[in-house]
């Protein structure tokens, strides 16, 4: 959640006009996400909208920088430090940073389902994050 900008804080580097509109709009989503209604719903399913908001506005930031270079180091540095952005490097496929940590898996040491390669899963089984709702975000599918 970025931070709240009051007349203290420091003020945003240059070029950041550029993409405020855009990262308004993630907000707005953002906020429709946290309001719409969960029932009827699972616990962690209901958190699925925000996750995808939140890995689609980090991966908007991180293609600005890395991709298309349309923003500098300091911009991309300061939006990360007020949390517009996760610093996700080197997960660019990767659908959210639960999905590779072994603490929250069923079985010891292992990674979320998302990451298994479809080639490896049975046919006709139904693959679905628990955390997240990805359906396969492994770099071999």
């Amino acid at each position: 959640m970025p931070k709240i900008r009051t007349s203290r804080t420091k003020r945003p580097p240059e070029g950041f006009e550029d993409v405020e509109s855009i990262l308004d709009d993630y907000a707005k989503k953002m906020r429709d996400a946290e309001n719409e209604s969960h029932e009827g719903k699972r616990k962690a399913e209901s958190l699925w909208p925000i996750m995808r908001i939140s890995h689609s506005r980090s991966r908007y930031i991180y293609e600005l920088y890395y991709k298309r270079e349309a923003i500098s180091k300091e911009l991309y540095d300061w939006l990360l430090k007020e949390g517009y952005a996760d610093a996700n490097s080197g997960y660019e496929k990767l659908c959210c940073l639960r999905c590779i940590q072994t603490r929250d898996m069923n079985y010891q040491g292992s990674t979320c389902i998302c990451r298994v390669p479809k080639a490896q899963i049975r046919p006709g089984t139904v693959v679905e994050c628990v955390h997240c709702g990805c359906r396969g975000c492994s770099s071999d599918s």
